[in-house]
């Protein structure tokens, strides 16, 4: 019988040979690039120094938490922080509903070749790496000949030119503007999926029924892509610390930040990037995004909980 049962797994797995190999190309890359890597871990709890190359992470002296306290007690660690939250939650704040707010606009456009542009312009820039992006808003925010500065002085909006590119007081705010430009419209993406998934017959229901299309829009498209932003929601809140899904703070603030604007664009990853590699100090760095892992983690599971007990909905 045992015998039976593995032939004909074999024979299927045979039948399915091509889709079972893009499968496990997927599964190998995870276990390569994802889970060997976790094997670093240790290095936050052990004193290790480069010099002491790939073994020193097995024999160096353990130290505990250590480099742990060592963050939490840095005259740095508040400011990293709160920049870190700050720009991840103004992201979600702002960043987050205008994907949803387009795509709604979007499926209620009539004409399918102008709805077809508009969607490709607008999610083009997602495959724009952040180097052009940052090389972008120089060549349009610098004081010294950006267009848009030289364009409100030519009509005399303005005296001088707005320094927003140096300035910490506005740092926040171009993060978050150039995230929204850059990935809004492939988030977009997401949530016309999730409206064609709507039975049509429900709009023309609501439409005999007298329901004009903003009531149209509340009690049939936003309640059926409810789920779709949920575990859009979720995924967004557990990489908070990240900003991944609506534009990488990493890049953003490595790119972007400078020292003139260090106070408000140094977040956490920056500060663990620079520490590990400029200083060297591989085991620090790797305590920090341990911490920052770790949180993430605790977001995600509580931001899914939360969202089950309120709409019976979540990612998992």
């Amino acid at each position: 019988m045992k015998a039976d049962t593995n032939k004909m797994v074999w024979k299927q797995f045979k039948r399915q040979i091509y889709p079972q190999s893009f499968v496990w190309l997927g599964i190998i890359f995870l276990i390569i690039f994802s889970y060997i890597p976790m094997f670093g871990i240790i290095m936050a709890f052990k004193d290790y120094k480069i010099t002491s190359g790939v073994h020193g992470i097995i024999t160096s002296d353990w130290v505990g938490l250590k480099y742990f306290r060592e963050f939490i007690n840095d005259y740095r660690f508040y400011d990293l922080v709160r920049n870190t939250l700050v720009i991840s939650i103004l992201k979600i704040t702002f960043a987050f509903p205008i994907p949803i707010l387009f795509a709604i606009m979007l499926n209620e456009l009539k004409g399918m070749a102008f709805k077809r542009v508009v969607q490709t312009v607008s999610y083009l820039p997602h495959f724009i790496s952040w180097v052009v992006v940052v090389g972008l808003a120089y060549v349009f925010l610098s004081t010294q000949d950006g267009i848009i500065n030289m364009f409100l002085m030519k009509i005399h909006l303005i005296d001088k030119p707005i320094d927003i590119l140096t300035d910490p007081n506005k740092f926040w705010g171009l993060a978050v503007g150039s995230a929204v430009w850059k990935e809004a419209g492939w988030w977009t993406i997401i949530f016309l999926a999730a409206i064609s998934g709507i039975d049509p017959s429900l709009y023309e229901a609501a439409e005999i029924d007298g329901a004009g299309r903003l009531k149209r829009i509340w009690h049939i498209t936003l309640p059926g892509i409810q789920s779709a932003v949920i575990v859009v929601l979720v995924m967004s809140i557990g990489s908070l610390l990240g900003g991944g899904l609506v534009g990488s703070n990493f890049e953003q603030s490595f790119l972007l930040g400078n020292s003139v604007n260090s106070g408000t664009s140094e977040i956490v990853q920056t500060y663990a990037f620079k520490v590990g590699l400029a200083e060297g100090r591989f085991a620090y760095a790797a305590a920090i995004d341990l911490v920052q892992s770790m949180i993430s983690v605790f977001l995600i599971f509580t931001s899914n909980y939360i969202a089950k007990k309120l709409s019976g909905q979540g990612l998992f």
